[in-house]
């Protein structure tokens, strides 16, 4: 099962990775954008232009942060196994398994569809120190965890 881990831990690292080359993509195309602007334009159409990659640059600045901090956030996710929900906990419930380290959405693996979640997300907060047998409910929905890795 820690190979099952490994392999969640590592689709998630790949998940931030990507996230941070578009944002840092988006800055350089933003920067040149700016760059080009200045050659070819004159007056109001220049400022305009300019600012409009000024606003883009510091929205995929914004970007990047948010990926590095899920970064920092993911190099604190253990890799052993566990009998209690808590963060790098892999939960098998009746409606669906998670994967407790950062929120990245659906991840597959070996054919299986897993949540990532964070330990802070509202279902991570309710999962949190439970073990199998417990259940928790969670927007009307019933969750029944059976295993705990």
């Amino acid at each position: 099962m820690i190979d099952l881990k490994q392999k969640l831990y590592q689709e998630c690292v790949n998940y931030v990775q990507r996230s941070i080359d578009a944002a840092q993509q988006g800055i350089n195309e933003a920067q040149q954008a700016a760059k080009d602007d200045t050659k070819s334009s004159a007056g109001d159409k220049y400022e305009t232009g300019r600012e409009m990659a000024q606003q883009e640059s510091n929205r995929n600045m914004g970007q990047l942060h948010q990926a590095n901090k899920l970064k920092v956030q993911l190099n604190q996710v253990p890799v052993t196994a566990s009998n209690s929900v808590d963060n790098g906990s892999i939960v098998i419930t009746d409606s669906g398994n998670f994967y407790v380290a950062i929120s990245a959405g659906t991840i597959q693996v070996e054919g299986i569809n897993y949540f990532a979640v964070s330990l802070v997300s509202p279902i991570g907060q309710k999962m949190k120190g439970l073990t199998a047998g417990n259940s928790i409910s969670l927007n009307g929905k019933n969750y029944t965890i059976k295993q705990v890795i």
